[in-house]
């Protein structure tokens, strides 16, 4: 069965130059106009990716994310014309996974689009042991139902932190790079990438209660990358 993208965007010549690339490349493809339509459509549809482009009338981009990741965990990339490095991390502070902007090369997001559905749903995750738990002091990620508890306590995360803080559990004591930690969760690694690990690191953070000048657990190594402690 076809993977099916939702494309929420206004400007018609890019919704068919993206239906164009994702349909010959086997994909299902469901469209809206603004932010509204979109998430009637993720309501009565199974989907799998969405691209969500920003400023959408009715309901832009970062409404529409907020609301899907409330409950859904499907991968989003951004596809904005805002193409500061603050709208870049204020779109992954809300759950996106990836983040183009505008103009774009439709073959690097479909490359993008492949990567994300091929982390998500096909390969599983990297990390993946015989054990479905990874225990670190009191904080439990379970691989199976993809759940992250801190001393009993249960803490969302979107997948693309998932990834990244089973990777980083999996392998204790093991200083990641940027790049390293963005190709084992995304694939392809762009310079203009290194941002978003930076974010979702903070993000992860925060969700855990981490202090950053105190870590408990995820730990900077300066111009090196980071890790996490065997507790």
């Amino acid at each position: 069965m076809a993977y099916t993208i939702l494309i929420a965007e206004d400007d018609r010549d890019i919704v068919n130059l993206l239906k164009l690339y994702l349909e010959s490349n086997g994909y299902r493809t469901v469209t809206a106009e603004n932010g509204t339509d979109a998430y009637k459509l993720i309501l009565e549809e199974k989907i799998d990716l969405a691209v969500l482009d920003i400023m959408m009338p009715e309901m832009d981009g970062y409404e529409l994310a907020v609301k899907i990741r409330e409950k859904h965990d499907f991968p989003i990339i951004f596809l904005s014309a805002k193409n500061q490095d603050n709208d870049k991390i204020l779109g992954l502070n809300l759950g996106a996974d990836d983040y183009m902007t505008k103009p774009f090369n439709p073959l690097e997001i479909i490359a993008r689009i492949n990567s994300n559905l091929r982390r998500a749903y096909e390969l599983g995750y990297e990390v993946k042991d015989v054990s479905s738990q990874l225990q670190n002091g009191g904080l439990v990620l379970d691989m199976d139902a993809m759940t992250v508890k801190r001393d009993g306590e249960s803490i969302f995360l979107t997948p693309s932190e998932f990834k990244i803080l089973a990777l980083l559990m999996k392998n204790p004591g093991k200083v990641f790079t940027k790049a390293q930690i963005y190709q084992s969760i995304n694939g392809d690694f762009y310079e203009s990438d290194e941002n978003s690990i930076i974010v979702h690191i903070s993000k992860i953070r925060d969700k855990l209660g981490d202090n950053s000048k105190n870590p408990q657990y995820i730990k900077n190594i300066r111009g090196l990358g980071y890790k996490i402690e065997k507790k």
